[in-house]
């Protein structure tokens, strides 16, 4: 991860009304939550105001500009520019470009580059209006008697062949020649254009453009056509710069999800609004349509890429997860206590990772902030958990003092159990399984992330019947949710809660209408990204079984009707918790466990082999 550049902020940008996801817990309005609110902000506001109407969870509101957030785009803008000015801001442009240079230095003269580097006194001399055709990062330089002088400045072109008109935001990337990313990143323009009166286009002027890096992100969705991936944006010293994007809190890491197997294009949409408006914490995101050339020549219309969602990462900030920053030098109670971010990730969590001892050990715990997490800080944490894990094992695990309670956030882990029993995804509780720890706070479930396969995305992978908490197949990365459900304490706030919530954001019209609001605004996005990706009536998707459909509605159809059953069979089950065997693998025939998802399959069955 790059070092921050403190106080770097961003270009304007308004959110327009086509735009859909929410930023935060609707109010009676159905705005978005201010956007300088961190996610935690918007969590507590949420519980507060109780669910939103079916109505506030889908297209945001537009944001108004204040006049300090115009005053920080137009910082941003000179951050870049630097002490260069450019007669052509960057952006689009056909055939080509007359880009003329000037400087604020007295008594200067600029060089140039073409080549993604710094100019150096060697770099050629500008003398003229430069002719571009082609896409271009424009790099130039202040020298005064050979001697660079004042801050460097950068604008980015990108060359294309056609035009075409959109009701979303649309997010344009040019890898200047070098093709599709792998793991590392690679250097992008990225330029943002939105929606003005309802519609934007590829030569609209943008909100944000800008140098960045990206790279492929993601285990089995690496391998999808429409692939997903990791953007940065950067300033002129390679370093983080912060843009606003979409009404979303200025930062520079952003990423964006590609919806393949999920074809209703909004899963991961309908588990973060309705996980907001719950009281855990999620990600804000903005739905964008992308075009993507790697090729090196002008961006065409076969550089259309589809639907994405654009998520804000999982990292510790004041607009993200604002918990307490962890240095290097907490190595002592208070400040050791906080703040850690965690995630179960079965076989794929990367060091540092917590060790468990003893009996019915938790696994793949892996600590993803503090990123530099020293050895004491290591000891302080695994000793946390180790003692949540012995609680929950305890002869009285609710015990306010001693059990469970005395370690977590109880609210949270309710929350979270209901939501991902109504997702019902076959990896839930395995991978992306996220949880935080505030200095002097309790470890909280929480923020949400990645659930396109579920709400019965794959074809019997999400049984209406049966409980995802309960291991199985014989495996799993912890026990802690059968234990908790498993305590009589815990099984009724379960139980309480979803009374609760079945009057509200979980009736079956509001699971219908989160739906029909998340998907309205996106209605000729879809139909577009469905003619670039016609995979509606395609069963195998990369390497999952899909639901196949005629046309997008049916999809959506699909995914409401599952809903309403699965809360209906919730219903009639009153949270009993039954027995747990552990059948071998492969399961059964007419074993009711929901099955794994073709990439813990194969670990699972990995695993079994070098272990036998």
């Amino acid at each position: 991860m790059r070092r921050k550049r403190m106080g770097t902020v961003g270009l304007l940008a308004a959110v327009s009304l086509v735009m859909t996801g929410l930023a935060g817990p609707a109010g009676a309005s159905g705005d978005p939550a201010p956007p300088d609110r961190s996610w935690a902000q918007e969590a507590r506001a949420a519980e507060k105001t109780g669910p939103a109407k079916a109505s506030d969870t889908g297209a945001a509101a537009p944001t108004k500009a204040t006049k300090a957030d115009i005053a920080a785009g137009e910082q941003s803008a000179e951050d870049l520019t630097g002490d260069i000015t450019f007669s052509t801001p960057g952006g689009t442009f056909q055939n080509e470009v007359s880009v003329s240079l000037g400087t604020t230095i007295a008594d200067a003269q600029i060089r140039y580059t073409t080549d993604g580097q710094l100019p150096t006194a060697s770099s050629t001399l500008y003398s003229g209006p430069l002719r571009l055709t082609s896409t271009t990062q424009l790099r130039a330089q202040a020298f005064v008697n050979g001697t660079a002088s004042g801050d460097p400045g950068t604008a980015v072109y990108v060359a294309r062949s056609v035009n075409a008109n959109h009701d979303l935001p649309l997010l344009v990337l040019d890898a200047y020649g070098a093709g599709k990313p792998d793991r590392e990143y690679r250097d992008v323009a990225a330029l943002l254009m939105e929606p003005q009166g309802g519609t934007t286009s590829l030569g609209a002027a943008p909100a944000v453009a800008t140098r960045a890096g990206f790279h492929l992100r993601g285990q089995s969705s690496a391998s999808f056509e429409k692939a997903p991936y990791r953007i940065e944006f950067r300033d002129n010293a390679d370093k983080d710069a912060d843009y606003p994007v979409l009404g979303m809190p200025a930062d520079s890491d952003w990423v964006l999800r590609s919806p393949f197997p999920d074809k209703t294009l909004v899963r991961d949409a309908f588990a973060y609004t309705l996980g907001r408006e719950m009281g855990l914490q999620t990600p804000r995101h903005r739905f964008v349509e992308v075009y993507l050339n790697l090729d090196g020549g002008p961006l065409g219309a076969d550089d259309y890429q589809g639907v994405y969602v654009l998520d804000e990462n999982i990292k510790v900030s004041p607009d993200r997860l604002d918990i307490a920053k962890l240095k290097k030098g907490d190595l002592t109670e208070p400040a050791v206590t906080g703040g850690y971010v965690m995630k179960f990730d079965a076989w794929a969590a990367e060091e540092p990772k917590l060790p468990c001892t003893g009996q019915e050990c938790w696994s793949d715990l892996e600590v993803t902030e503090p990123n530099d997490l020293q050895p004491e800080q290591k000891t302080w944490i695994t000793q946390y958990v180790q003692k949540l894990h012995n609680a929950l094992r305890s002869a009285n695990p609710s015990d306010p003092q001693t059990g469970y309670p005395a370690y977590i956030d109880v609210d949270s882990f309710v929350n979270l159990i209901i939501l991902n029993e109504m997702g019902r995804q076959g990896d839930s509780y395995l991978r992306s399984m996220y949880m935080y720890k505030d200095r002097g706070g309790k470890l909280t479930a929480g923020p949400l992330w990645d659930y396109d396969l579920g709400f019965n995305a794959i074809p019997n992978g999400s049984p209406v019947d049966g409980w995802q908490f309960q291991p199985f197949f014989g495996f799993g990365t912890t026990d802690w949710f059968l234990k908790l459900m498993q305590d009589p304490s815990f099984n009724q706030k379960v139980q309480a809660r979803w009374q609760e919530l079945r009057s509200g954001v979980l009736s079956d019209a509001q699971l219908r209408n989160r739906v029909t609001q998340l998907t309205s605004p996106l209605a000729n996005g879809a139909q577009r990204n469905f003619q670039k990706w016609p995979n509606l009536n395609t069963r195998q998707v990369g390497p999952f079984q899909t639901q196949t459909t005629q046309t997008w509605q049916e999809q959506l159809t699909l995914m409401q009707n599952w809903l309403v059953q699965r809360a209906a069979w919730i219903d009639s089950s009153g949270w009993e918790v039954g027995e747990t065997g552990t059948p071998p693998w492969p399961p059964a025939a007419g074993a009711q466990k929901a099955p794994l998802l073709p990439h813990l399959r194969a670990a699972a069955e990995r695993r079994e082999g070098s272990s036998g």
